[in-house]
């Protein structure tokens, strides 16, 4: 067996190696215009209004990127903007999106200049390294500061006098914002059941904001209470008593909203969209609303066909969407409708898209071929797939950049790095002087 020595063919490595270098350096500016776009689709909420749930999704289907790589590219691409050094470099094809990408998890106006010399005389490792260890130091010193939080807070009770109970609490800020959106959410529910108790009187005095406040922390202490006595998972997550008639549920029924046992009115639709997977107790009542007997409780999907529906789906089926949690089982044709509980006539969705299909307008139905084909509330269909048509190649991308002036041959992207060693400490240090040389930042802040 014959063996070509390495050196044989010297001058077609070095053609091949010029040729490398400089394609990564036209892919590199080409991926700065790239994110230039994602950018401003983002701004523009371009990818809303289909069922879409963000920038990120939108690219995972109609580009094929994965759905964490995708989210990286919108967080480079706004990252970006407030980066002129670095993106110039990028637009001219000097650095590299994996420079990229990790410069711009720390960087700002004030040290972006001396990432760029790291980036520019390092490998993309030697950047990752000295993000590394730079947001490890600013992370410490935050966890300090948190950790000293977290022990100071309290919550005491006492009982005055006259029998008010009297609540007094400090929280971290993470537990404190959680608690404030849950009292807000709370407030709220109690607003519009205050309001339908004084429908049609002529004057409303609106309590006092703290005791609103109150009621929602005994509005919270009730639903944790209540939530832990009687917890409900899979096909038992709705127990619904619909104080209706069949006509209603079934589409284009005359009626416009059923009640719920103790919740109110709400649409048929909704109410369609509760019962697709769920456990119902079926109750036939006389027009005064007395009970004349209870049926028996089936669930309208068996675990059985449950687990087939999650191998076949994997997860929400919806264009676009990833979610493979909390997703629910919709009949394409409504039990109502005489749609039937079989895996033909069942798809996954989860719980956006589903509101969506009911209560959003859009549709879905199965095609003759067994396909399952999505609707927008204008009646276009949503495809399953982007545009598979190339608009680009090597030879378009390269004259694309010599006719915007960007120069960029076999050099422009190589590493500068001879192989010395990067004392990352210092490097930390200079980083962390520049956070302290800006006016009114700390590096606790830009992390």
């Amino acid at each position: 067996m014959n063996h070509t020595h390495p050196t044989a063919n010297r001058p077609n490595i070095d053609k091949l190696e010029s040729d490398i270098t400089e394609l990564a350096g036209h892919l590199a500016a080409a991926n700065y215009r790239l994110l230039v776009l994602i950018r401003e689709f983002d701004e523009a909420h371009g990818w809303s209004g289909g069922g879409v749930l963000s920038c990120a999704h939108w690219l995972s289907w109609k580009v094929g990127t994965n759905l964490g790589a995708a989210r990286e590219k919108v967080r480079v691409a706004h990252a970006l903007k407030n980066l002129p050094q670095i993106s110039e470099a990028f637009s001219m094809g000097s650095v590299s999106y994996s420079k990229v990408r990790a410069m711009t998890r720390v960087a700002t106006l004030e040290n972006e200049e001396f990432l760029l010399t790291i980036a520019r005389h390092g490998t993309a490792r030697h950047v990752e390294q000295l993000v590394r260890h730079y947001r490890k130091v600013t992370r410490t010193e935050a966890l300090q500061r948190d950790n000293e939080v977290h022990k100071r807070r309290s919550l005491s009770v006492q009982v005055d006098d006259d029998g008010m109970v009297i609540l007094k609490g400090r929280f971290t800020p993470e537990q404190g914002a959680s608690i404030i959106q849950a009292l807000d959410k709370a407030m709220d529910d109690c607003f519009e059941e205050s309001r339908k108790q004084e429908a049609g009187k002529d004057e409303i005095k609106p309590e006092p904001y703290s005791a609103r406040r109150a009621d929602a922390m005994e509005k919270l202490a009730d639903s944790f209470l209540c939530n832990k006595q009687g917890r409900q998972t899979g096909g038992d997550k709705y127990l619904i008593n619909v104080h209706t008639t069949v006509e209603t549920l079934q589409e284009g029924g005359e009626q416009s909203e059923s009640e719920l046992g103790g919740i109110g009115n709400v649409s048929a639709e909704s109410s369609r969209r509760m019962s697709c997977d769920c456990g119902v107790v079926h109750t036939t009542e006389n027009t005064d609303g007395d009970t004349l007997s209870i049926g028996r409780k089936a669930r309208t999907v068996p675990p059985s066909i449950r687990r087939a529906l999650d191998r076949r789906d994997g997860g929400c089926a919806f264009p676009g969407c990833s979610c493979t949690r909390f997703v629910d089982a919709h009949h394409i044709i409504h039990w109502a409708d005489g749609g039937e509980t079989k895996l033909s006539n069942l798809v996954l969705l989860c719980r956006r898209h589903h509101r969506l299909v009911h209560e959003g307008g859009f549709a879905v139905r199965r095609l003759d071929d067994d396909q399952i084909q999505f609707t927008r509330p204008d009646g276009s269909v949503l495809l399953a797939n982007g545009d598979r048509n190339s608009r680009g190649n090597v030879v378009s991308l390269t004259s694309a950049n010599r006719k915007s002036a960007t120069k960029i041959d076999s050099t422009t992207i190589r590493s500068r790095w001879a192989g010395e060693t990067i004392d990352y400490g210092l490097a930390v240090d200079s980083l962390l002087w520049r956070d302290s040389a800006s006016p009114g930042v700390s590096a606790e802040t830009k992390i």
